[in-house]
């Protein structure tokens, strides 16, 4: 039985982040701290996973250019493979880039609300610079949703999730059993947190119980999928609306049909004009 892990890292979601400044590495006195407690969030979902029987590791860096993670303070126990993936290759998987199915489950840390949900000030999908609402088959679709549908697409089921409170709540109905640690709750554009010590010790705990245990069903896809996407501005919309299948419904919103989950990534992660 496979006891790789496999983890997907964002900085939306973890301890006493609160505003835009603080995710954007061109404004590095309000990023640093910030990537640091990313770094330590992931170290300590490593640390976790390895005490849960992982004997290997994967880490998908995942946020905005996907070079947050200092790479020095990831350790593995003697014996036991960690690997870290840096940047985009432009694969549809995307955030979770290199998943396949010999993984025994995925953990997602640092993760936040989808657009428009108000449990985290710094809620969006995919881009806040192009997408104002995302649904999928009329459900409001946050990064966490649309990547463990990823990973449950090659058959590798969310184990473990860290973020907000909200998100926390909106993954649990999606994946029942799935082991969460609330991190943090938004009210407008604060949030309330746990300390950075007590998130990472609370993420350590949380993947090796994930690890430790049977892991939740492999999540069941539906066998036809409806995307749709309301953007931020018409013109981004008129733009977008050439890709092969999509078709334009009013100024601001294209929706895209298939039976195909790999065709729903690749148009989401095409049609934004900034990465995540």
């Amino acid at each position: 039985m496979s006891r790789k892990l496999f983890i997907s890292a964002d900085i939306e979601g973890v301890a006493c982040i609160s505003a835009p400044i603080e995710c954007d590495h061109n404004q590095p006195g309000a990023y640093t701290p910030f990537r640091a407690q990313m770094t330590a969030e992931v170290a300590a979902a490593c640390a976790g996973g390895f005490a849960g029987g992982a004997d290997a590791i994967l880490i998908k860096d995942a946020h905005y250019s996907a070079r947050n993670i200092d790479p020095a303070k990831l350790i593995a126990p003697e014996g036991k493979d960690l690997r870290l993936i840096r940047g985009w290759s432009g694969h549809p998987f995307a955030m979770v880039q290199g998943i396949d199915e010999s993984f025994a489950g995925a953990a997602f840390i640092g993760y936040h609300s989808a657009t428009t949900r108000a449990g985290n000030p710094l809620s969006h999908t995919i881009s806040g610079a192009s997408y104002a609402e995302v649904e999928l088959n009329d459900r409001l679709a946050s990064e966490f949703m649309i990547y463990a549908m990823a990973a449950a697409s090659v058959g590798v089921p969310a184990v473990f999730l860290s973020g907000d409170k909200a998100l926390c709540e909106d993954a649990e109905t999606l994946v029942p059993g799935l082991t969460t640690v609330a991190i943090l709750e938004g009210y407008g554009a604060s949030t309330s947190s746990i300390t950075p010590d007590e998130a990472t010790r609370r993420i350590e705990a949380g993947v090796r119980e994930a690890m430790s245990k049977a892991p939740p069903p492999v999540m069941s896809l539906p066998q036809d999928f409806h995307l749709k996407i309301r953007f931020m501005k018409h013109a981004q919309a008129y733009a977008k609306s050439f890709y092969p299948g999509v078709k334009q419904i009013d100024d601001m919103t294209l929706v895209l049909e298939s039976k195909n989950y790999f065709d729903i990534l690749t148009f989401l992660w095409f049609a934004p004009q900034t990465s995540v």
